[in-house]
């Protein structure tokens, strides 16, 4: 019999953890590479407690349970997740350690899949056990799989080769360069988890995982190019086969373990974040030497070739059309009262599809209307489904793969038909002067994110208010539209990627926002593509940014007097620029005519 309630599901999971002699079990939401998004297959948390969230985690005990989330799911949380079985913790205010040590008795075993956690978790949490004499357990088979009876199996989908003038340069050319990375770091191997890291190193996409186009699958290359691709069979055709070439060696997914094993002997190179514990544990098993280093992959992944920018610019194209088709419907309908935050996201796809060659959206559409557009990461479902109010705010964030780019865009309009009040205006305003500060920022090579953050965040702290998000995230090439190592954040907190050098050739977002809670949300996002710029008398090589994506900004929300000369300049150059893009996609008549009334000089 199936398991239709959550809470039964919970009491299930207690009867498996109590035949295992378990204490209790640690539930991530992850899967074997620690992904952002995870398929069907291992959506264990969601299936367990009913969080629809993308991060989280549980920690069961036979008498307790508890959520930790961070803060931008602090609402979401106690809305899917029943209180009287569950306790919700913040994250990093508590650590799974530290509420463990707190709450569990001396000799309790505590048990994790060691297929889902990296190795800093495990080390953290087993010190923060064995201060209270308790152990952590690291298991065979996870008991949640033991349990969860109607579980999916990973997609079959098939692997396609990506066309070499999209990648912009070969596997061939990029495996030797991590093969040369691997001699100078001493290392014979390197194992590769991430999946964005694989499809770009083998220049292949996938259908495995939903927003992102990857394929279930390890890699390990050698220091001589070589590399062997641990992938299901049936995801290979003969096409692929030949475009892979005979120096990658095709293994089944589940011989990872076989190839980790015939590493004995041999320095191997393990990224701490993608790489989980268990690939560190079968290879000291099995006599190598596993040596922490980053991902070879992530940075130049990150940097972006000719190729890439290309096929970027038109995917953003294709989104300058659909969107600002879109926004054109919402301006005339919105303000009936009629539509709803769910009819909104399917038109927003609708007009995407339309525009030919979409794959996928890049992540779920955030679709907020009034105080839903207060969660920064509000997800829509058919219980907080809500009507845009005539004379409200509503922010929209969402984004496309295309075979060229991943595109990612914040659009926050007012529904008419009266004015917007003026502390709208006066937010909107100030967070649209960050936005331009971070698109018109000049700043030396060497510079990290986390010392740009502040450029986006000085009009809003002048008014006493902030945001609690990062300014700007990594943008892949038809991959991940969030994008590692750079990041634009405040330094420290657990931030990761502040700290690295912004390089030419790296996309970010530039999303500064306003959030009042219970009323509503503001958020202006941009890609933004970094350049060097040619500064006249510069002692010091310059970057800059140049921006790539061009839909209209509601001019109705923007205090002209607050902004400076130059930032009016900005914004019409900007709307000219868009009203340029718009013209050789768009044949349309009236939906030109409302690209061009919308990127009219401002006035005032």
């Amino acid at each position: 019999m199936l398991m239709h309630t959550h809470e039964a599901r919970l009491s299930a999971l207690r009867e498996e953890l109590k035949r295992r002699d378990l204490d209790g079990f640690v539930v991530p939401i992850s899967d074997e590479h620690m992904s952002e998004y995870v398929g069907d297959y291992a959506q264990r948390l969601a299936w367990l407690t009913g969080f629809g969230g993308s991060a989280g985690s549980a920690i069961v005990l036979r008498d307790k349970a508890a959520m930790f989330v961070d803060g931008r799911y602090t609402l979401q949380v106690r809305e899917q997740v029943d209180g009287k079985f569950w306790d919700y913790e913040n994250v990093p205010a508590t650590s799974h350690g530290q509420w463990l040590a707190k709450n569990v008795a001396k000799g309790a075993r505590i048990g994790f899949d060691p297929w889902l956690h990296a190795r800093g978790w495990v080390a953290d949490t087993q010190k923060a056990l064995e201060a209270v004499g308790a152990e952590l357990v690291p298991l065979d088979s996870n008991p949640i799989d033991a349990v969860w009876q109607d579980r999916p199996e990973p997609s079959p989908a098939k692997a396609q080769p990506y066309a070499n003038d999209l990648a912009g340069e070969t596997s061939a050319n990029k495996r030797e360069a991590v093969a040369r990375w691997l001699k100078e770091n001493r290392c014979d191997a390197a194992v590769i988890g991430a999946l964005d890291s694989i499809a770009w190193l083998l220049n292949i996409r996938g259908a495995d995982v939903s927003h992102t186009p990857v394929a279930l699958s390890y890699v390990i290359v050698a220091a001589d190019g070589t590399a062997q691709w641990f992938v299901a069979p049936e995801k290979v055709d003969g096409d692929l086969r030949e475009h892979l070439g005979n120096q990658v060696t095709l293994r089944g997914r589940d011989e990872i373990e076989a190839g980790l094993n015939e590493l004995g002997g041999k320095r191997v190179a393990v990224d701490p974040d993608s790489g989980v514990a268990a690939i560190y544990d079968v290879l000291e098993i099995a006599g190598a030497t596993p040596v922490t280093l980053t991902d070879p992959i992530m940075l130049p992944k990150a940097i972006k070739n000719a190729a890439e920018v290309k096929g970027h610019r038109e995917a953003q194209a294709r989104d300058t059309r659909a969107v600002s088709r879109f926004l054109k419907w919402l301006d005339e309908e919105a303000p009936k009262g009629d539509i709803d935050e769910l009819a909104a996201v399917e038109r927003l796809y609708n007009e995407r599809a339309q525009s030919g060659d979409l794959r996928d959206t890049s992540f779920d559409t955030i679709s907020g209307a009034g105080p839903n557009g207060a969660s920064p990461h509000y997800r829509v479902n058919a219980e907080s489904n809500r009507k845009l109010e005539p004379n409200s705010v509503y922010l929209v964030d969402s984004g496309g793969q295309y075979p060229g780019g991943t595109t990612d865009i914040t659009r926050t309009i007012w529904v008419g038909p009266d004015a917007p009040h003026d502390e709208v205006r006066d937010r909107f305003t100030r967070v649209l002067k960050g936005h331009i500060a971070i698109d018109t920022a000049l700043f030396p090579q060497g510079t990290t994110g986390g010392q740009l953050d502040g450029f986006a965040r000085q009009y809003l702290w002048q008014a006493g208010v902030d945001y609690a998000h990062g300014t700007g995230h990594g943008v892949g090439s038809y991959l991940g539209v969030h994008e590692g190592p750079q990041r634009i954040a405040k330094p420290g907190g657990g931030q990761a990627g502040t700290a690295q050098e912004i390089h030419a050739g790296m996309i970010l977002s530039n999303e500064p926002g306003y959030y009042k809670a219970g009323e509503y949300g503001i958020r202006i996002e941009n890609l933004i593509l970094t350049v060097k710029k040619d500064v006249p008398g510069a002692e010091l090589d310059v970057l800059g940014f140049e921006t790539l994506t061009f839909v209209p900004i509601d001019r109705r929300l923007i205090d002209v007097a607050m902004l400076t000369e130059a930032e009016r300049q900005w914004v019409d150059d900007y709307h000219a620029r868009t009203l340029e893009i718009a013209k050789s996609v768009m044949d349309d008549e009236g939906d030109l005519a409302w690209v061009a009334a919308q990127c009219a000089p401002l006035e005032g």
